[in-house]
């Protein structure tokens, strides 16, 4: 297994709270490099694996804190709000300090002087395609690029990246948290909306978690900034006051001097004078306004990182785009079948139905608070819902009369269902869409059993429908 042993804490204790992939991989990275681990997780079973992986496990609640040298939770643990975690309170007032993997990352590659770079994404949406999209158009360009951290591998089980490599990041608001030191090459924020305001106590600090990741950098680094919320362009007026350079805004819509922004589709470069005019993002494979954002982000970030802006602008159009966010898996006798699994909640369903007409849409699973009921304004894309889970009854009361409805029950049957209904109108590029604005709990393990489900299913329509 790839690691970046943490020599840092080298003969030093690390407790390291919370044992899923994060946590296990700092584990193993702070042993590899010669600390003496301590572990705990509440699960047992979790504890059980890391002591068959030679990791030793102690009672965090009842254990003697003072020699401990650090504390090192698993992103989720509470810091702050609604109440920090016991054992987060019981290495406070025995001085220890309490960091994330990121931070033991960051000391890592300062201490080792590796000479790689690090791009770091965060936002509220859009993040993971983003740094997926980054490291994609860096690899394009002939750079030495992979991505990790909040979006698949942890950023301790990464390779280790040498002279010319870059690190691309997705990073939480709870990995922010978590630092101290890390300091991006570029740094990027995409947007801010209201999100883990319970881990965080308010909006204020869930809005000081994201800045600072700015904070920590030097003046000669980066900071790439979305500028189309108020949240975000507030915090783009105080980076660019503090810094006065090497700070990008990106907008989708506006104009922007200095910046880089979307018109009409088109990129646009601004960063040295009038608007030059990059590509037309509406032939790129990625597809929705949404992803215009993401899309102009990763070409500022790009740029900044010494890639040429003509290779860029064509590595952007390539881009596939990720696993079950909007996923196109294939057309069938005209109809074509997107997979959105990812879409868990009303907000991240908006993004797909705003994509297309003519949709058929497959929603449903076990509900979120506040429901459908802002996706109202979509209705008027979808010829039919195909309404799945524990929240058909009430998307159903939702949508009353405004569109057809079935109730199909389950994945299997709804994908059956929606295929037979488009292919019985007479209509142009009709789309059947799994966007269920609901958690898989109910009849998946996650989301992405849910959306390999759904492509196991199109593919046996597949075959069926072959001569």
């Amino acid at each position: 297994m790839e690691m970046i042993p943490i020599t840092t804490f080298a003969g030093r204790t690390v407790a390291v709270l919370g044992l899923a992939k994060s946590g296990s991989a700092s584990a193993r990275a702070l042993r590899a490099g010669g600390a003496k681990v301590i572990a705990w997780d509440d699960a047992p079973a979790r504890r059980a694996s890391a002591e068959a992986d030679g990791t030793a496990v102690a009672d965090f609640y009842s254990m003697d804190w003072r020699g401990v040298a650090a504390l090192v939770p698993s992103p989720g643990v509470p810091l702050q709000a609604p109440m920090p975690h016991e054992a987060v309170l019981l290495a406070r007032a025995a001085g220890c300090e309490v960091i994330g993997d990121m931070e033991l990352f960051a000391r890592q590659c300062r201490d080792a002087g590796t000479g790689a770079r690090v791009a770091a994404i965060t936002g509220t949406n859009g993040k993971s395609t983003t740094t997926a999209l980054l490291a994609y158009v860096l690899r394009a360009c002939g750079r030495d690029a992979i991505e990790g951290g909040n979006l698949g591998t942890p950023v301790l089980e990464l390779p280790k990246l040498g002279q010319g490599g870059t690190y691309v990041l997705e990073l939480s608001s709870y990995q922010i948290d978590l630092t101290r030191t890390f300091a991006a090459d570029v740094a990027v924020l995409l947007n801010i909306t209201p999100d883990h305001i319970d881990r965080h106590g308010s909006m204020a600090g869930y809005i000081a978690a994201k800045e600072r990741l700015f904070h920590q950098q030097r003046d000669d680094q980066v900071a790439v900034i979305g500028v189309d919320d108020a949240d975000s362009a507030a915090m783009f007026e105080r980076a660019s006051t503090a810094r006065r350079k090497n700070v990008i805004p990106v907008s989708v819509g506006r104009e922007l001097r200095g910046g880089v922004f979307v018109r009409d589709g088109i990129l646009h470069d601004a960063r040295h004078g009038a608007g030059q005019r990059i590509v037309d993002l509406r032939t790129a494979r990625l597809v929705g306004v949404h992803n215009w954002q993401n899309m102009a982000v990763a070409y500022a970030a790009a740029v900044s990182l010494g890639c040429a802006p003509h290779a860029v602008a064509a590595a952007l159009l390539t881009f596939p785009g990720l696993a079950h966010r909007i996923e196109d898996v294939g057309t069938i006798d005209g109809v074509r079948f997107v997979n959105d699994s990812k879409a868990t909640n009303a907000d991240a369903a908006a993004r797909a139905l705003a994509c297309f007409a003519n949709i058929y849409w497959i929603a449903g699973g076990r509900p979120k608070e506040g429901g459908i009921e802002s996706l109202r304004s979509f209705f008027p894309r979808v010829r039919n819902a195909f309404l799945i889970g524990e929240a058909a009854d009430a998307f159903a009361r939702t949508i009353g009369d405004d569109i057809d409805v079935t109730r199909s029950g389950t994945l299997a049957r709804a994908v059956r269902d929606a295929f037979a209904a488009a292919g019985r109108d007479d209509i142009d590029d009709p789309v059947v869409l799994l966007s269920p604005a609901c958690a898989s709990f109910d009849q998946f393990k996650n989301f992405e059993e849910r959306g390999d489900a759904f492509r196991q299913l199109v593919a046996e329509l597949r075959a069926e429908a072959r001569p």
